[in-house]
């Protein structure tokens, strides 16, 4: 009894500390998600998609820039360059819209290295060990947070397009396919730019990184000249460059291939479809566990 008139009462249980008391709210905040682990992913998959679907509407910035740019690349390339490149048997926008389809969701999946570089330099991906949740699926939230980019950049695209005299000479399947087959190359893309953010552990590194990288696979490539214009060592470059693939798959869905143009000698040129669907397997294949264990690495 203190002199007070109060009682202590820890005095009164001896050698027992103080408890804090935990609500059960705060409690099941600990606790991972009841059910299988497939279901455990997909709910912090969707949870952690969500969270940067929230941030590019809390900064539209990053989403206005991401759509301001492939409209500057249309108009540039169609009323500067077009009136000095010549392409037999059809218009330039028709030949352009591809190439510019393919090098902005290309150029888009850098935001996932980026992003990666400034969460790990933030300390945001120390606050995702703290939860019990799949680091997987913080990944999986990454990319297709820039899936979601992508996809509203092709239909702006789609519109400038349209505006510039560009037409789909192809069925409504093929230009679905068309579609799904430069998202699903972008999302690929993806993973490889999440695996170098995460290995360069810094936002202005990647940036210069990525310009080293997509620079020449968008620039040296089909996109905007055709590749039997180009000197003998890059055109060998271009015929079997994975975006010239791309390019070529997106021009003969919309259907915007010239008659009697030559898509090039090489098999990649000649099968352009299957190209992507086996480059987008490998991509797939090598950089998703890559990038996984490379983030189990990063949390121990």
């Amino acid at each position: 009894m203190s002199g007070s008139g109060t009682t202590n009462p820890a005095a009164t249980v001896p050698n027992t500390p103080p408890v804090a008391k935990v609500t059960g709210a705060a409690s099941r905040t600990l606790q991972p998600i009841p059910g299988s682990a497939v279901s455990r992913f997909l709910s912090d998959g969707a949870v952690t998609t969500w969270r940067n679907l929230m941030k590019i509407i809390r900064v539209p910035e990053i989403l206005l820039f991401s759509l301001i740019q492939p409209v500057m690349f249309v108009l540039l390339f169609s009323y500067v360059f077009g009136a000095a490149i010549d392409i037999p048997g059809g218009g330039y926008p028709s030949f352009l819209m591809a190439g510019i389809f393919a090098q902005t969701v290309v150029f888009g999946s850098t935001y996932s290295g980026s992003a990666m570089a400034q969460d790990l330099k933030d300390g945001i991906i120390d606050r995702f060990r703290t939860l019990p949740m799949s680091g997987a699926a913080v990944l999986v939230g990454r990319t297709n947070g820039d899936l979601v980019i992508n996809a509203l950049s092709m239909v702006v695209m789609l519109i400038t397009g349209f505006a510039v005299g560009w037409r789909v000479d192809s069925s409504p399947l093929e230009f679905l396919a068309a579609v799904g087959l430069l998202l699903l190359f972008a999302y690929s893309f993806s993973w490889v730019m999440a695996f170098i953010g995460m290995a360069v552990k810094s936002p202005e590194v990647i940036n210069n990184a990525s310009f080293l990288i997509l620079f020449p696979l968008t620039f040296i490539s089909n996109a905007f000249v055709p590749s039997e214009n180009l000197p003998d060592p890059l055109r060998v470059f271009a015929e079997w460059n994975p975006v010239s693939a791309l390019v070529q798959a997106a021009r003969e869905l919309f259907g915007n291939v010239p008659p009697g143009t030559p898509a090039g000698d090489a098999w990649t040129l000649q099968n352009p479809i299957a190209t992507v669907l086996i480059g987008v397997s490998l991509l797939l294949l090598v950089f998703v566990p890559l990038s996984i264990r490379k983030f189990a690495t990063l949390s121990r």
